[in-house]
């Protein structure tokens, strides 16, 4: 056996049995059953015996020249080993006890070429992966492997040219949406692959025992614990997800068809924003959807805080709403409750130490996160009481909350959060922000009162991405400013940063800026993270799932309305891509196919579903003629965000199909 080169952590370290954990400070609100206690879902249907080979193997066989070790693991204190050569194997089997479809994976490092990553159903095999020479691990995946009942399914390593050593295994269900991309440009095709295969391998089996409470100073956790529906939204070396992630990641979950994760993550969240926190969510759970991650929760008037993820929160709830149709997202008090307390006693609460007149601003403390900051940028030792990032979000989670109150159908809360939303966008372009351009421009306001401009990475490019900047000349500068110091000295050293770029382009309608970002981060995924323990950038699940949200919801302008039964598209496609198409593509209780060719023609089938549509086709510019399905159609106009488009409303029955042209 040899050891291999880099030592890293991960979050799946122990599976021992252990004392269950008892957190001092753990919310009550955070335990949704009756007499608060947790609700526990049923025993995982497949489970891996020892995936991190803590118990010395159990439950794995072993040929000669294989076996468990204690040399540079990946995770927790052993790992498994393969040496040299032809024929060594080490597997396991399990029976399937029901009907499903899942995805298998480890992390991997090998000193050779040749070896094999596979699994065999019922003797025959089903997936592999044959492993190049990597001397770090690698997490490596087999995807969607259906099982009947009483199925055996085979997992197993196999030897090659060089040592191979494996930790740490996940099974993850398949996710309930396959979007498939095809086009005319081979790289976003095999970038959506890559990106909708590894973000499912980041989804637990709820059910399944895994160990709570474990990162870089901690590696065998605290416990274990029953995961609940949830997926990695942080460090791959912590068992648990965070607010900032998971609202960024939520995108791409809705793309797969993760609802259930989306909304058991969030009213996580929203249960734990308590009045003895101060209405601040915790900044990062554990897996079993209900206990803080301690590594960042320490007692309710010490834990991580960032006001951003407060508001963030609620626009991706309503989000989520929009995705899955789902009218819990109306109708759960802990989720209402969450949204109303968020956008006012939050508000209330932490707006002291900057006079804005009669507007309120969420303002952070200057003190550090775990005093509570205004901004994302941890990286930064300004002591801001407001921050670009966090009034921007603030300005979203208003617009969210008049959405969700007119769903609701209460006329008259949603009135008054237009209203605020409103008045705090105003607030900003003048008082707050002031008329500068470019590295002129106030991106936040320290506890002392003074103005600050230059480079703020997240609190520079949240202000356009949350749209509370106005439209015009000002903003346009600013995203060129953006550009230019992400492309230079000022470009952030995580790859998580960089992943907002992409979003923040597309949302100003600057496809080609969007399109290089995604290729950046993309191009990147295989260099090592800037925080070792978490092993290579593409295992950073911000990364993928990112990419699968910027590619339906940016490149193909998708935004949904589930509730609705509405489907509004634009073209947002880059310099020399001339037409690219997404197939099952599922938004509520529908699926659909969508072709962009160019920015003058659209496609959308009904392939699955029960009722109509109305799709809003939509097309950048003002065109003198719009046809549906070849016959002229009147030409109507709007605008949108400072931007104009003509746009066609077709109702599209399922088994139907639509294609809207202009000229």
């Amino acid at each position: 056996m040899t050891r291999s080169r880099t030592t890293l952590l991960t979050a799946l370290a122990l599976l021992a049995p252990l004392l269950p954990l008892t957190l001092a400070g753990t919310p009550a609100a955070a335990r949704d059953g009756a007499g608060g206690s947790p609700v526990r879902p049923a025993p995982a249907p497949l489970a891996l015996a020892d995936p991190g080979f803590e118990q010395g193997g159990t439950g794995w066989r072993f040929t000669a020249g294989t076996g468990v070790a204690t040399n540079l693991p990946h995770g927790g204190k052993r790992l498994a080993y393969l040496d040299a050569g032809a024929g060594r194997r080490v597997s396991q089997t399990l029976t399937a006890r029901g009907r499903g479809t899942y995805d298998v994976s480890a992390w991997i490092a090998t000193g050779g070429a040749r070896g094999r990553f596979t699994a065999r159903v019922n003797g025959t095999e089903r997936a592999a992966l044959d492993l190049p020479a990597e001397t770090a691990y690698r997490r490596r995946t087999l995807s969607r492997i259906a099982l009947a009942p009483g199925d055996r399914l085979e997992i197993a390593f196999e030897s090659g040219d060089g040592w191979l050593n494996a930790d740490d295994l996940m099974l993850s269900p398949a996710s309930p949406a396959d979007p498939r991309i095809s086009s005319s440009d081979p790289k976003i095709v095999e970038m959506f692959d890559w990106a909708k295969r590894k973000a499912n391998s980041w989804v637990h089996l709820p059910g399944t025992q895994g160990p709570l409470n474990v990162d870089e100073n901690n590696t065998g956790g605290t416990g274990t614990g029953t995961y609940g529906p949830s997926y990695w939204a942080g460090y791959a070396n912590r068992s648990g997800y965070y607010s900032r992630d998971a609202a960024h990641q939520l995108a791409g979950a809705g793309v797969l068809g993760l609802h259930a994760e989306n909304k058991a993550m969030l009213r996580t969240f929203a249960a734990s924003a308590t009045a003895e926190h101060k209405f601040y969510p915790v900044w990062a759970l554990n897996f079993d959807n209900h206990s803080p991650l301690s590594i960042d929760y320490r007692s309710p008037s010490l834990f991580v805080r960032e006001v951003p993820a407060t508001f963030e929160l609620v626009q991706k709830a309503e989000e989520a709403y929009r995705w899955s149709g789902d009218r819990g997202y109306l109708t759960d008090p802990v989720l209402w409750d969450f949204y109303r307390h968020a956008t006012g006693e939050f508000v209330d609460l932490h707006d002291g130490l900057k006079d804005n007149g009669a507007v309120k601003v969420a303002e952070g403390t200057g003190k550090g996160i775990f005093q509570g900051t205004a901004s994302y940028n941890e990286q930064s030792d300004e002591p801001l009481a407001e921050a670009g990032d966090g009034i921007g979000a603030q300005y979203r989670a208003y617009t969210a909350m008049a959405s969700l109150a007119r769903a609701k159908g209460d006329g008259t809360l949603a009135a008054a959060y237009d209203a605020r939303a409103a008045e705090l966008k105003a607030y900003f372009n003048t008082v707050w922000s002031g008329s500068g351009s470019g590295a002129d421009t106030v991106r936040g306001w320290t506890t002392d009162g003074r103005p600050v401009t230059g480079w703020g990475k997240e609190n520079s490019w949240f202000m356009p991405l949350k749209q509370i900047m106005e439209p015009g000349p000002r903003r346009e500068a600013y995203l060129d400013y953006i550009d230019r110091q992400a492309s230079g000295d000022g470009r952030p050293g995580n790859i998580e940063a960089l992943t907002y770029l992409p979003d923040t382009f597309f949302a100003a309608n600057r496809a080609d800026t969007a399109w290089k970002w995604m290729r950046h981060v993309y191009d990147h995924k295989d260099v090592q993270h800037v925080n070792a323990a978490q092993g290579a950038n593409g295992d950073y699940p911000e990364v993928s799932f990112s990419l699968v949200g910027q590619t339906v919801e940016g490149l193909l302008g998708v935004t949904p309305d589930a509730p609705a039964r509405r489907l509004t598209t634009q073209s947002r496609l880059p310099s020399g891509m001339d037409w690219l198409k997404v197939d099952d593509l599922r938004v509520g209780g529908s699926g659909f196919s969508l072709r962009h060719d160019g920015a003058r023609r659209s496609v959308l089938e009904h392939t699955s579903g029960s009722q109509r549509w109305t799709w809003e086709a939509r097309f950048p510019g003002t065109w003198s003629s719009v046809t549906v399905n070849g016959v002229p159609v009147p030409v109507r106009t709007k605008v949108v965000d400072g931007a104009t488009y003509t746009y066609a409303t077709p109702s599209v029955a399922p088994g139907r199909k639509a294609v809207v042209e202009v000229r």
